[in-house]
């Protein structure tokens, strides 16, 4: 019987004589006889949006269900951070987000950032400080890719990434192939063909991205049938942009209820591709005679996305949870998951045992006899009692989140733990006198968190609150610090006075979905906005609102040599010589370009943006426009 198959003493003896050993080292079976790991991964998906927990009579997941069926479901499980790049530096190192310093997700952007770190002080309306994210994950992590590969393993990623571009793509973290090598937030104009990926096209018309995904991950699941092989699989549903097939659209339309908080046709038919895609390759697991040797991990990356608008209306619920992604609250972190284990899991069994991203790592390592190098701290526990339906019961869990983004049910940067039935949050420096906040729920009792017991059980908090401690301490985290100019009586910025609408201005073309045009015209054709020149500075104008700090504009733009810029107005009769400097960009000679510039606004400051274009007295060609940040990024696709 193969390693991963057994619980025998020898080969327990055997993993703790080599504990020593820096790489990867293949324990009781030859490389041929591992059995095969297919990790899919969604995007935004809630707990509360597949009919894995009971939750939803509008969301349809009948292939999740099948997977379910043939391993065992977590009904406790959580993200290590209620945002995807974080939880995704997670599984692949086992390592706390607190500790890599990835705690938002902005693994796209141009700046190369490997640690976080902290400023001196923030604006005077902030109690502190919050850190800066690095924007990558280190190539010197021995990352899960890397640990299967030198075991023998081919490797192969699919999908989403979001952990920097090269040199830090997957191509650059143990993986032998990537498709379709995106380093963005989510896929590239939309789920349904035409795309717009840099080096991947579409095969035929109308074509979906994750029934492209699937086919191809199956066509390499056939290539490299005759070995053990490791498929990372992250999907791009459903993250945003919101569209997808029409005809599923359209059959979900027909079946909302009003009254369920699940009603957006469009965010239905998105989980149903997601689950056709399942389906997919299950279906070639079975006709390549591969199920029974092939451990499939299915999570999401963080909870499911309460904020942005779909149909009318948010795109999901995740009720009985309180909050969703971007929060520390359980919508925001606890996510569906479902472990098949041949030989190892019960066939449609169920578990509550806690279990967290970084703990992936260890479990998939130890279950497959090979152990990580020991110069890597690994954060994440080893739950195979649990898989085997052993009781297991582990000391506490921590999500990071040092951030305070603009969504709702959004806290300012905090930490929470979970330990058995309680779960603490710690509000930084948010107290009296510069301490901090806590809230305490008792989850089995109240899983809405809507009863703070905090006052009522100082003891627990005093416990919860010194694991906190420890766990800072230990990941070396880089915590949000006391603002010194922070000032009680600042208030934060707020929305702009209401005033009585305006005529309708000339410059506002529907096509043009809300980007006004200065100083030029605008035609569209064809998904391309033309810009012709009528003065010497041609601008387009959006209201954005308010943005973060850090916030990007990128654009897919061609026009003639010259110069460009992105500036920022706080308000409309704001003297754009009090403004911020703008960020320049250089064009090159009619050459379609993608470019990225940050948007010079201070943060949390309601505001306009502006894109000064290249070139005066000339033609100007903008494909799409994205804005991107932490809590609202948007596309315009013209």
């Amino acid at each position: 019987m193969s390693l991963w198959r057994s619980n025998c003493p020898l080969a327990i003896a055997a993993l703790l004589a080599t504990s020593l050993l820096h790489a990867p080292v293949a324990m009781a079976t030859e490389p041929a006889s591992r059995p095969n790991v297919i990790f899919i991964l969604a995007d935004d998906l809630g707990w509360s949006d597949t009919s894995l927990n009971g939750q939803t009579r509008f969301h349809q997941t009948p292939n999740l269900n099948r997977l379910a069926q043939r391993g065992m479901t977590f009904t406790r499980a959580y993200s290590a951070s209620p945002l995807c790049s974080p939880t995704r530096s997670a599984i692949l190192t086992g390592m706390s987000p607190a500790r890599t310093g990835i705690t938002v997700p902005n693994g796209h952007l141009p700046q190369v950032v490997l640690g976080a770190s902290v400023a001196k002080a923030g604006p005077p309306h902030q109690k502190v400080v919050q850190p800066q994210s690095a924007t990558r994950l280190k190539t010197e992590y021995h990352t899960l890719a890397e640990s299967l590969k030198e075991a023998g393993y081919a490797t192969g990623h699919f999908g989403k990434w979001h952990l920097g571009t090269e040199p830090y793509s997957p191509l650059q973290q143990g993986f032998d192939s990537d498709l379709p090598h995106h380093p963005g937030p989510g896929p590239a104009g939309s789920y349904v063909a035409p795309w717009k990926f840099r080096n991947f096209q579409e095969d035929s018309a109308g074509e979906h991205i994750e029934d492209r995904m699937a086919r191809e991950a199956v066509a390499w699941m056939e290539k490299h049938r005759d070995r053990p092989f490791f498929m990372n699989y992250w999907m791009f549903s459903v993250h945003a942009p919101f569209d997808a097939k029409k005809e599923l659209i359209e059959k979900h339309r027909a079946r909302v209820d009003p009254n369920d908080p699940q009603r957006s046709p469009t965010y239905a038919a998105m989980v149903e591709s997601m689950d056709d895609a399942i389906g997919t390759l299950l279906d070639a697991l079975d006709r390549l005679e591969l199920a029974d040797n092939t451990i499939i991990v299915f999570t999401a990356d963080n909870g499911g996305n309460m904020y942005n608008v779909v149909d009318g209306v948010p795109p999901t619920s995740n009720r009985p949870l309180r909050g969703g992604k971007a929060t520390l609250f359980e919508g925001g972190t606890r996510v569906p998951c479902v472990i098949a284990w041949p030989g190892v899991t019960t066939p449609g069994s169920r578990s509550d045992a806690m279990i967290q991203s970084e703990d992936y790592y260890p479990t998939l390592l130890a279950g497959l006899g090979l152990i990580p190098p020991a110069s890597q701290p690994i954060d994440g526990t080893d739950f195979s009692p649990a898989l085997r339906g052993d009781d297991w019961n582990r000391e506490a869990i921590f999500q990071y989140f040092p951030h305070s983004p603009n969504v709702p049910d959004a806290l300012p940067p905090a930490v929470s733990i979970h330990r058995d039935d309680w779960k603490m949050i710690r509000i930084f420096h948010d107290g009296e006198k510069g301490g901090h906040q806590y809230l305490l729920y008792r989850l089995t009792d109240d899983l809405g968190e809507t009863s703070n017991l905090a006052s009522s059980n100082p003891e627990i908090v005093r416990e919860l609150d010194a694991r906190i401690d420890r766990f800072l301490a230990n990941t070396k985290a880089v915590v949000p610090l006391p603002n010194p100019a922070y000032d009680p009586s600042a208030k934060a910025p707020g929305p702009p006075r209401r005033q009585p609408p305006p005529p309708r201005d000339p410059g506002e073309r529907p096509e043009m979905h809300g980007w006004k045009t200065r100083g030029c015209t605008a035609d569209v054709n064809d998904g391309i906005a033309t810009i012709q020149s009528t003065s010497d500075q041609p601008f387009l104008g959006f209201a954005l609102g308010k943005i973060e700090r850090g916030a990007r504009l990128r654009f897919r733009i061609k026009s003639k040599e010259g110069r460009g810029s992105v500036a920022w107005l706080p308000s409309p009769t704001a003297d754009p010589s009090e403004s911020p400097q703008p960020v320049e960009f250089k064009m090159k000679n009619e050459e379609w370009q993608e470019l990225e510039v940050e948007i010079p606004a201070p943060g949390d400051v309601p505001g306009i943006v502006r894109l000064f274009l290249p070139t005066q007295n000339g033609r100007v060609e903008v494909d799409w426009i994205e804005l991107e940040t932490v809590s609202t990024p948007r596309r315009w696709d013209f």
